[in-house]
């Protein structure tokens, strides 16, 4: 762990700086706002340790995969969402000496992430070896009103001298990404214009030709006032520039403003990008900084207005979460339905900024209860617009009659991960789409959509569970070879729990969801029929046997569920025996002895007790949580949250608060050792599950909310606000009681402490504790 940010209960604020963990900083200081995003580089030259990154949503490249001994069924790529125009750059030259922190003596050094107005600040003191100071501020951010916008408030004041302060205000589309596999660039030049302070670049992605127009607009200021300046305008390939010298005395600060946008061909017909490009830059340039900054802050407010959790009596818990709902806040805003969110959303290269099943079964319950039903229900449909694809990967790897395997890693519905223990096996993610259309429903009562989009993709993934299980004479039951589950530290293995479990909880809800179309929607049943060319009694018999003649691994003398076939086989080490110099393991162990321990990297049994937790009472998943967890080593970012949830379950308070803070505090804390790579977003939904979820009890069971809180013991309360068919509830626990308000028009009976409660339109109702 590194704890070198200051603890803030709306900020997350570095205090002096630490070149060493510059890469960890310029990830957990990112910016987006659904549409684009960036790192926290430093606007000017910098040559220490850095990764350079801004990112545009849906617009990636097709990377050649790489491997070193090909296997039939391999994707061609890796889809990669790219390493965009470089446009915050603003090089700085002080009487002719390059501005560059890793060559200053660098002092007063302070970042800001302000999450409550959606900023970021870097200030400090920098001694070049001329022994010059200058005084550096910067603040910018990403729009979230106008979210083509980018706007940047760079000055310079001279502290020991008076002289020629240069700057160079630039766009850099001639950049490469690290994770590149054959180290090529990916963008081709269309065209570039500069003159003295505006400037744009177009480029194009090679093969999937997307293109994106990248525009700058600077002003200057002194003394508080707009100064006229003689820029000289810079062009060459990918690369446009404005230069302009001011004169600058000793505590005069010069401020330069610099008003930026990316627009897509994924938005505008290429012909139109520059001319639309132009006008976004100068409507922006028009507004100001401050009036867009205001704009931000406002907009910001409505975001916390809807999905803050409020933590008091605990500053990390509190700074932790609300980390990461800004960074959900800043990746996906659900308007759009070709996008989805990636693992490291807009902090990082790493996974490519795909689509992994994370989505399905992390983050759409936060959207569920924080945003409008639509958004949840873009994602969904977002899957379904893939389901061609999907059935186009079953059948590459020799899979028929329409069923579907979704891809582990896609941003266009293809397969484009190429380790084939994850591609060929991991099927487990099938399951976590079928059971989002199911968690979707329930949640929101849109029975409609199986009828209008569900039924296809269940009946789909159905075809090829029953095609992927086969018949075990020796056992007389059906079994799952050659899978790994969600602990990838096993792989090629037989019976994985979880993935046989969620195959066949997949069947029964298909055939429950057939039967429901029928009764509900006929004529729809009957298109539906015809266009899946579906046999149901000869498919739903199948179904039906593969459900009641399942092998499902356990021992009966521990009275647990097994992961797979030889799991106690292994040698049964505990976590805490593990010296914490060979921690992560993935990072100091050899494949070979990882894949031979017990060690788990992430929930796998308990991942399906907790999506399943109805069909098990306690004593059942007490036994599994004690035995599974004294054995996993949490190197998923996936992890720590389920085993929260579940640990507040069974009533282990403490348990449930220290997973709790892992997840929460995962990024900023740097538990892995490796968030300089980016953030892990879509594990950040787990972290507002294992409040909501884990300390709130909250589930819906018979279309009602149910609420079974407790409160940790350092908290004094904690409040947070879902949305639930209609209504807008708060939610607030103490040490005395639960507080519940319907702030909409719409009442409801919910269940706390498993006792019905009347919710009525604007009231507040009080419910005592009943914790022992």
């Amino acid at each position: 762990m590194k704890q070198y940010l200051t603890v803030d209960e709306w900020s997350i604020i570095e205090e002096g700086f630490h070149p060493d963990y510059n890469k960890i900083s310029e990830s957990v200081f990112s910016l987006g706002n659904g549409r684009m995003g960036q790192r926290a580089n430093f606007e000017e030259a910098f040559t220490g340790e850095t990764l350079q990154g801004n990112y545009v949503a849906g617009v990636y490249y097709p990377d050649k995969t790489r491997v070193g001994w090909w296997k039939n069924g391999y994707p061609e790529y890796f889809a990669k969402v790219l390493n965009a125009a470089n446009w915050i750059g603003i090089d700085v030259q002080v009487n002719g000496e390059t501005l560059d922190l890793n060559l200053c003596q660098v002092s007063n050094f302070r970042r800001e992430l302000n999450m409550r107005e959606g900023w970021l600040e870097r200030q400090c003191t920098a001694t070049l070896p001329s022994g010059k100071q200058v005084r550096v501020v910067s603040k910018r951010f990403t729009s979230i009103v106008q979210d083509e916008v980018g706007a940047i408030k760079y000055s310079v004041t001279p502290l020991n001298f008076s002289g020629t302060l240069t700057f160079t205000p630039y766009v850099d589309a001639d950049i490469i990404n690290a994770d590149s596999n054959y180290d090529e660039k990916f963008w081709n030049e269309v065209q570039q214009q500069a003159s003295p302070q505006e400037g744009y670049v177009t480029v194009e992605t090679k093969k999937t030709a997307f293109q994106v127009c990248t525009g700058q607009k600077i002003k200057v200021t002194q003394n508080g006032q707009e100064i006229a300046i003689t820029s000289t305008p810079i062009e060459r390939p990918k690369y446009i520039a404005s230069t302009f010298e001011v004169t600058a005395a000793q505590g005069q600060e010069t401020v330069v403003y610099k008003y930026a946008a990316n627009l897509s061909s994924e938005n505008y017909a290429k012909s139109d990008l520059l001319a639309n490009t132009q006008k976004v830059v100068a409507a922006a340039a028009e507004k100001g900084f401050e009036q867009l900054l205001q704009e931000q802050a406002a907009a910001w407010a409505a975001k916390w207005e809807e999905s803050d959790i409020v933590i008091e009596g605990d500053a990390a818990a509190q700074q932790g979460i609300r980390f990461n709902i800004f960074q959900l806040n800043q990746t996906y805003t659900g308007e759009d339905e070709r996008l989805n969110i990636g693992p490291k959303g807009f902090t990082g290269e790493k996974y490519g900024g795909t689509t992994y099943w994370d989505t399905e079964a992390y983050c759409l319950p936060f959207y569920l209860a924080t945003a409008d039903p639509q958004v949840a229900r873009n994602l969904l449909i977002y899957r379904y617009k893939h389901l061609p694809k999907a059935i186009e990967n079953a059948e590459k790897l020799g899979f028929t009659g329409g069923a579907a395997l979704y891809p582990m890693v896609t941003i266009n519905g293809e397969e484009c991960h190429n380790e084939w223990e994850i591609t060929f096996e991991e099927i487990h993610r099938n399951g976590a789409i079928a059971h989002a259309i199911h968690d979707y429903i329930r949640y929101t009562g849109d029975d409609a959509y199986l009828a209008e989009f569900g039924l296809e993709v269940l009946v789909a993934i159905s075809r090829f569970w029953a095609q992927r299980v086969n018949w075990s004479a020796a056992k007389n039951q059906y079994v799952m070879l050659g899978v790994t589950g969600p602990n990838e530290y096993e792989n090629n293995v037989n019976n994985n729990w979880y993935t046989s479990t969620i195959a066949t909880w997949t069947l029964e809800y298909t055939l429950h969801a057939l039967q429901h179309v029928q009764e509900n929607a006929p004529s729809r049943y009957a298109e539906l029929l015809a266009k899946m060319n579906l046999n149901v009694a000869q498919e739903t018999e199948q179904w039906q046997h593969v459900i009641d003649h399942m092998y499902y691994p356990e021992d009966e003398e521990l009275g647990i569920f097994l992961q797979q076939d030889g799991f106690l086989d292994k040698e049964q080490t505990l976590v805490k025996e593990l010296p914490a110099s060979e921690r992560p393991l993935n990072q100091k162990w050899s494949w070979d002895r990882i894949l031979r321990s017990v060690f788990i990297k992430q929930a796998d049994v308990l991942q399906g007790i907790y999506l399943f937790e109805d069909r098990y009472d306690l004593d059942t998943i007490r036994r599994n949580y004690d035995f599974y967890e004294p054995r996993t080593v949490h190197e998923s970012s996936l992890s720590p949250c389920v085993h929260a949830i579940l640990a507040a379950k069974l009533g282990d308070e403490q348990r449930a608060y220290d997973f709790y803070l892992r997840t929460a505090r995962l990024d900023l804390d740097d538990y892995n050792n490796d968030t300089e790579d980016g953030c892990h977003i879509t594990s950040m939904a787990g972290t507002w599950m294992a409040v909501v979820q884990g300390f709130g009890g909250m589930r819906v069971r018979e279309n009602q909310l149910h609420f079974n809180p407790f409160i940790p013991a350092g908290w004094s309360s904690y409040s947070f606000k879902i949305r639930f068919r209609g209504s807008l509830l708060q939610v607030k626990v103490t040490k005395e009681a639960v507080e519940i308000e319907n702030q909409s028009a719409t009442p409801l009976t919910l269940q706390v402490f498993d006792q019905p409660q009347a919710i009525d339109a604007y009231r507040k109702t009080e419910i005592a504790h009943q914790l022992a």
